[in-house]
């Protein structure tokens, strides 16, 4: 061995060892039971089973345990079982040793986060959708046994993040995919919001470099302005929490540049018409535990004398935390510049549990290691409801999964006076059957604060809600159209399930009857002359139908077995067939495919790597992306490339579904093709106003209008303008240019 290559592996311990060394420092400055013997041990376990490996960054493996050991230890806050686990969480995953292992020298507890981490590894989608959600499944089981296996998976994935730019830019697209379909949401309904916040701005960071880097600039260009205002704002409320005698900190908290940019979307307003960049966060020591509400009101009255508070903009998280823990008073005040300003009031406490969400519960409890018996527990039995009963699909389960996970909370009241945390947008029929599987299924109605509602009646936070039954009542299968929660949607499908099959087993036996009655014999060719008779699909589904007595059989189906074999089967065909759906279909969804997805000229207009250059490439007809767009490709079953914006739903939902069908694609365009878009116009309206427009476009600009729609209403217009241009300069020449016309206050690309 030379000794560049001693003096390298030297320098390479050093590094090693004082990564490890500052992990201990930090452990040892938390209030944790200082077990410093049992971290060194599976330190040098981990470094000794990663020798001599590197990541794709060129740094030695054991870097990233470390990395993650940190994370989990200052920024979730865990103590050494958890610190452990993380040190050793690939040691199973990447070399010979065993779980087995790990429990002979570790014990029990720290074995069971290993395997569970081990078990999800590798991301949680495979390459398949069906491998995607059976994954997904056995993440949440791992967490209904150990919340700390997520905790950990979740630092695990926030330094992938943090170093995700040695990765290759379809790997990049991926993982920041997933990370925002999943785990930004995940922590941020463990209540981890700090980490929650740099998942979304680090998946931004990557797949729209260029509007992350402009928002950025833009943040820093106004900085200064935004000190002098909260110096002014905090002014007079540092006196007043002065004069109360409180020990406070008072902290400016800027909008994040992936919310920034996510509310540009939404609100089709540029970055200058964010209004709430700047919130206040008031941080205080209770005079003691017991007073620590009573604070949080009397900060609230003191500075409301001050500032005026909205109305319709207080937040009391206190009275009620959120699911996850969160417990703050927000209220909005009129600054003195004529802006309103969100303030938000919390205990130190209060602010451990917003920024570690769970993990900060141990802290506050006697002993530093037991968990958070309350909303912990409530949340993991939700889970382990949606896992009784999973749906058969795939794709299905993942968005129930979603829908019932990350929705945010409303609080509604039982007649009792009995208080349940619902989702958001959730129903009268959720309601019933959050009570119970049986109050569900014979549900009928409700009385929302004394007034009779339809099931399908969408209930509001402090709603009180009584539920009305009858055991004459049946699940209805139109119920899955309002139904919103995993678990009414699950029960439903269930039920109906069941039904269904019950219901064919007797239309089956009818059926038989029936046809022993005709003296016909009961085989395929008599079940699928009736089937195509009642236009039914298949089957199944003229059983369900005799069974449950919605079609009564009778003279009609009598006469097919009557008429002349021959003749009466093409009939048949054509009389049930002629311009029904089944014959129809593939034509149309051929015709249907031809005007939703434009071909185009790839060697025009995209930079293609070798694997792709052979293939067709179609516009994504959800999102018409335009030459200029963050795009990417994705190879569908017909080995075409369909072509989407990155941040389309549908792409979120393939990059997290079929990470390995994804290619990094760039626009290599000269402005040879012309594309549509829509482009949203509003303002004040005057004469002349749709001339001035018209000539911006047409004549200044040379581009040809498709489609114009203008409407006003109490001296306000808006409207759609469809038009063709080349690419996303063209778009946005045209929108600055209509900017400068006096009474047009408002210009965004939209997708109509």
């Amino acid at each position: 061995m030379d000794e560049n290559t001693t003096m390298k592996e030297k320098a390479q311990d050093e590094m090693i060892e004082q990564a490890f060394q500052e992990l201990l420092n930090d452990y040892l400055a938390t209030k944790h039971r200082k077990r410093v013997e049992i971290i060194t041990k599976a330190f040098n376990f981990a470094n000794q089973a990663h020798k001599g490996i590197k990541r794709r960054s060129g740094e030695p493996y054991i870097m990233h345990p470390i990395a993650v050991a940190k994370i989990v230890c200052n920024e979730i806050g865990l103590g050494s079982t958890s610190i452990c686990a993380a040190l050793l969480h690939d040691v199973v995953e990447d070399t010979d040793y065993t779980v087995e292992d790990i429990e002979n020298i570790f014990g029990p507890k720290i074995a069971q986060i290993v395997d569970g981490l081990t078990k999800i590894s590798g991301g949680i989608f495979g390459d398949q959708a069906s491998a995607q959600a059976e994954n997904f499944k056995k993440l949440l089981l791992t967490m209904s046994n150990d919340i700390r296996v997520i905790l950990i998976k979740i630092a695990d994935r926030l330094h992938n993040m943090r170093t995700l730019g040695s990765m290759l830019p379809n790997k990049q697209y991926k993982i920041a995919g997933e990370t925002l379909y999943i785990y930004a949401p995940l922590a941020n309904r463990l209540g981890l919001y700090k980490i929650k916040t740099e998942l979304e701005n680090l998946s931004f960071k990557y797949e729209h470099p260029e509007e992350y880097k402009e928002i950025e600039d833009k943040l820093a260009a106004t900085a200064a302005e935004r000190d002098k205002v909260f110096k002014e704002f905090t002014t007079p409320i540092r006196a007043q929490l002065d004069k109360m005698g409180l020990k406070y900190r008072i902290l400016a908290r800027v909008k994040s540049i992936y919310s920034i940019w996510n509310k540009m979307q939404t609100k089709h307003v540029p970055f200058e018409e964010i209004y709430d960049l700047l919130a206040v966060r008031i941080i205080f020591t209770p005079r003691n535990m017991d007073e620590e509400l009573n604070d949080c009101f009397d900060i609230y009255v003191a500075i409301s004398k001050i500032y005026k508070p909205h109305p319709d903009r207080l937040r009391d998280w206190v009275s009620h935390p959120k699911a996850n823990g969160y417990q703050a008073l927000h209220v909005t005040l009129m600054g003195n510049n004529g802006q309103w300003i969100e303030v938000q009031i919390r205990s130190e406490r209060m602010n451990d549990v917003a920024e570690q969400g769970f993990a900060a519960h141990w802290k506050y409890k006697e002993g530093g290691g037991s968990e958070d018996e309350g909303e912990l527990e409530k949340w993991l039995r939700t889970i382990k409801e949606i896992l009784d009963d999973p749906q058969p699909d795939a794709i299905d389960f993942l968005d129930t999964i979603k829908l019932n996970l990350f929705a945010s909370e409303i609080f509604v009241f039982t007649p009792k006076g009995e208080l349940k945390t619902m989702p958001q947008n959730c129903t009268a029929l959720d309601f019933a059957f959050s009570l119970h599987t049986d109050i569900g299924s014979h549900c009928i109605g409700a009385k929302v604060n004394h007034k009779l509602v339809p099931l399908s009646h969408k209930l509001q936070s402090g709603d009180q809600v009584e539920i009305l039954t009858s055991k004459a009542q049946r699940v209805q299968a139109e119920w899955m159209n309002f139904a919103t929660t995993a678990r009414a949607r699950s029960k439903i499908a269930s039920i109906l399930r069941k039904e269904a099959k019950a219901n064919q087993k007797a239309g089956e036996a009818i059926l038989a009857d029936f046809l022993k009655a005709e003296d016909v014999r009961m085989d395929d060719s008599a079940i699928d002359k009736l089937t195509h008779l009642h236009n039914f699909h298949n089957r199944e589904e003229l059983f369900i139908a005799i069974g449950s007595k919605k079609l009564i059989l009778g003279d009609a189906d009598r006469n097919v077995f009557k008429a002349k074999q021959g003749k009466s089967w093409k009939k048949l065909l054509s009389f049930s067939f002629g311009g029904s759906k089944e014959e129809k279909e593939p034509n149309e969804e051929k015709s249907a495919e031809k005007n939703t997805q434009e071909k185009i000229d790839t060697k025009k207009i995209l930079k293609l790597t070798e694997e792709a250059i052979s293939k067709e490439y179609l516009m994504a007809p959800c999102c018409h992306p335009i030459p200029g767009d963050d795009v990417l490709g994705y190879i569908n079953e017909n080995n075409q490339v369909i072509i989407h914006k990155r941040q389309c739903p549908i792409a979120i939902k393939l990059k997290s579904s079929y990470g390995n069908r994804i290619i990094a694609t760039q626009w290599d365009t000269h402005k040879e093709l012309s594309f549509l878009v829509t482009i949203y116009i509003k303002g004040i309206d005057a004469v002349g106003l749709l001339n001035e427009v018209t000539q911006i476009i047409s004549r200044q600009l040379n581009v040809n209008i498709r489609k114009l729609n203008i409407e006003t209403n109490d001296g306000i217009f808006e409207g759609k303008i469809q038009l063709y241009v080349h690419d996303v300069d063209d778009v946005r020449t045209i929108c600055n240019n209509l900017k400068q016309v006096k009474n047009i206050k408002q210009v965004s690309r939209i997708e109509d």
